[in-house]
């Protein structure tokens, strides 16, 4: 009887998770078929998400496609037919929600639903999916709980990744799609979005640059390598038994160690070999003043541990820095 294949599509693929997910992919299970799909948008550099993609996943066949087109959608999973989803590919950003909330209804609520539809019709045995921890909004209890309610986001961002998991639980529930969804604490490292504070910070420290530290640096963010977060990815999408994926369930992914800002940029500043100037600001709309993961329930269910430490995992991201962005600091 020939082997059962294992097709495994990543939406995003290009971006920072997709493109680390898809090389360990190929890494740890390399008799499976890999697919990607991204559109390459500009949100940032599309130069950074080519370099990426041929740095890390360069195998892969990644289709340009915008996950918004429903006909596109469609004739990818009708063609391919993928066992396994990982769906990555969002507008993000939660400051960019502010000023651009049009592509948000486009990318994470229009696009979330085609990618659902196209699973109903061509159904795969688990879709996994990007959710976030400013999913959890005005919560001051910490550490997060999955159970905790999510009905109070501070921003548009949070709030169709809010509805995003709603919609899975109702299609779950609707059409038998084993779904989970993944809330992801602040992913930091190597070929990392270049509009969040980890690659800003070292660029800006490493070219003696200010930094704009909001909220007067009085934050706490549960700060998590994009490997710890890539392992806890791939464990929830391929380890779970089938007998827990009846049902929709969410799952937090961080380091579960909640860092102070000022205590992050100082080990950048160590990395970097060089002071930061810091501009103090005001709280930022959309921002929440703390993060911080409980992942007993992730670690119970496919055994999620995070690995990387913290000072060891900066020297990393300031190291891809100082080398990516050599002519550019």
């Amino acid at each position: 009887m020939a082997q059962h294949q294992i097709r495994i599509l990543v939406t995003g693929a290009a971006g920072f998770i997709g493109a680390h997910t898809l090389q360990a992919l190929a890494a740890l299970h390399p008799e499976a078929q890999l697919l990607g799909l991204d559109n390459f948008n500009a949100y940032y550099d599309p130069a950074l998400k080519s370099a990426r993609v041929a740095a890390l996943c360069p195998d892969v066949p990644i289709h340009r496609i915008d996950i918004a087109d429903h006909a596109a959608v469609y004739d990818f999973f009708a063609a391919h037919r993928p066992t396994h989803v990982i769906h990555l590919a969002a507008q993000a950003g939660v400051r960019h929600s502010i000023d651009a909330p049009f592509d948000y209804l486009s990318a994470n609520l229009a696009g979330f639903l085609n990618i659902l539809e196209a699973i109903r019709h061509h159904p795969v045995e688990h879709f996994v999916f990007a959710s976030t921890s400013s999913i959890y909004g005005l919560q001051t209890q910490t550490p997060f709980v999955e159970s905790m309610p999510i009905q109070t986001p501070v921003s548009l961002y949070s709030a169709t990744k809010g509805a995003n998991e709603l919609m899975a639980h109702a299609y779950a529930h609707l059409y038998g799609i084993r779904a989970t969804a993944l809330r992801f604490f602040t992913v930091f490292g190597a070929w990392g979005r270049p509009d969040m504070a980890p690659i800003l910070f070292s660029r800006a420290i490493l070219a003696g640059r200010p930094i704009q530290v909001f909220n007067g640096g009085e934050m706490l963010r549960d700060f998590t390598h994009v490997s710890d977060i890539v392992r806890g990815v791939i464990q929830s999408t391929l380890s779970l038994p089938a007998s827990t994926l009846e049902r929709f369930q969410s799952y937090n992914l961080g380091a579960g160690l909640p860092v102070a800002l000022g205590d992050f940029i100082a080990l950048i500043e160590q990395a970097a070999g060089k002071p930061a100037v810091r501009e103090l600001k005001g709280m930022q709309p959309g921002d929440m003043q703390a993060t911080f993961a409980d992942t007993r329930a992730a670690n119970a269910a496919f055994g999620y541990a995070p690995q990387q430490p913290l000072p060891a995992a900066i020297d990393d991201l300031v190291r891809w820095v100082r080398h990516y962005y050599q002519t550019q600091l």
